[in-house]
């Protein structure tokens, strides 16, 4: 196993970003910055043994600095929607950036992956390892309390990309973190997702408005077109007209991980699979999160340039975030994102890597 670092440039606060890479022995490699703990590069071969980059992103920095998409991002304090960009912890309310309408998305428009992190590298002979932490102040994006956060990926002769999430408040807050990486198993600039098939191991998922933010409804996704219980394009259903659907305009939406409901989460379970026919690339999803966001990457605009020159296509890119449901913080019925003060966050999400025969 193999770590190397080299410069990723400044800021345009003048700040030194880093680049780390990890190598496994079967010629994988994982890409991060310092800057915002985000997966620049997944490389992975195909049934061929050639490599190729998975995820969507940037070659340089300055991008990343604006990244309205989100490529490969360490999103938080909370991942997905509140609404009314309002919450309200122990009798007071706390009023956040409506960023998403009258909404807030993601914590804000500065979400953790705008931050700079201290980092802590472990290289042992079968992993590799790469923390990425920082504190993240009272009142920060207007949430409660003094947040230590740190972001350890690690990275398996198993081909498996490891996601542990820690993090603790001194006051009660909302702890809500996830990965938004764009996954592409044809290879980041090879077009739309919608030719990969994409399995769910969620018997339900969370209707919402005209907004995206979820109504309270649980509803079974057998005989909707929101249906992966069974391996499926993403292309097969996603124009129909099915109000979810066009609210979206596409797949943007939380599913309740079986796993979750069946245990709470105490262990790590399989949630989801995402395979290429063309490429025969495999990629397993395991978590002990209570869902995950199904995201088509349906506003990406068709008019930004990424890696090598790739002007990303509108559903370029599929993301599988792991979470608490969009607005739980608000939502009783919902599993809570509430953190009480110097309560432990400890999350994890594995991305497998593999090739079909």
């Amino acid at each position: 196993m193999k770590v190397e670092k080299q410069s990723f440039g400044k800021t345009a606060s003048g700040e030194e970003a880093l680049l780390y890479t990890i190598t496994n022995k079967n010629g994988m490699s994982v890409n991060f910055t310092d800057f915002g703990a985000i997966i620049v590069k997944i490389i992975v071969p195909d049934r061929w043994g050639k490599l190729e980059d998975v995820v969507l992103g940037y070659d340089d920095l300055a991008s990343y600095e604006h990244n309205e998409p989100g490529y490969g991002s360490l999103i938080g304090r909370n991942a997905n929607r509140i609404k009314n960009a309002v919450i309200h912890i122990n009798n007071k309310t706390y009023n956040l950036e409506k960023n998403d309408g009258q909404n807030n998305l993601h914590g804000g428009s500065i979400s953790y992956n705008k931050y700079m992190y201290k980092t802590k590298v472990l290289c042992e002979d079968n992993l590799a390892s790469i923390e990425f932490f920082r504190v993240s102040p009272d009142m920060e994006q207007g949430f409660p309390g003094e947040l230590k956060v740190s972001m350890t990926y690690t990275l398996t002769d198993d081909n498996e990309l490891i996601l542990k999430y820690h993090a603790v408040s001194n006051q009660d807050t909302v702890v809500n973190l996830t990965n938004h990486s764009y996954f592409n198993l044809s290879g980041h600039g090879s077009g739309t997702v919608l030719n990969q098939k994409v399995k769910i191991l969620a018997n339900e998922f969370t209707p919402t408005d005209d907004e995206l933010i979820p109504t309270g409804e649980i509803r079974e996704v057998s005989g909707t077109p929101m249906d992966f219980q069974t391996l499926k394009s993403i292309g097969q259903d996603i124009f129909k007209d099915y109000i979810p659907l066009k609210q979206a305009g596409g797949y943007d939406h939380n599913y309740i991980l079986n796993n979750y409901k069946n245990n709470q989460g105490n262990t790590v379970e399989k949630a989801a699979e995402l395979m290429d026919d063309k490429s025969g690339r495999v990629m397993e999803v395991y978590t002990d999160m209570p869902g995950m966001q199904l995201y088509t990457g349906n506003f990406i605009t068709g008019t930004e340039t990424g890696k090598e020159g790739f002007v990303y296509e509108k559903q370029g890119g599929v993301c599988f975030e792991t979470q608490y449901y969009p607005n739980s913080c608000n939502t009783p019925n919902f599993p809570s994102s509430i953190r009480k003060a110097g309560e432990t966050y400890d999350h994890c999400t594995i991305f497998k890597f593999s090739v079909s025969k």
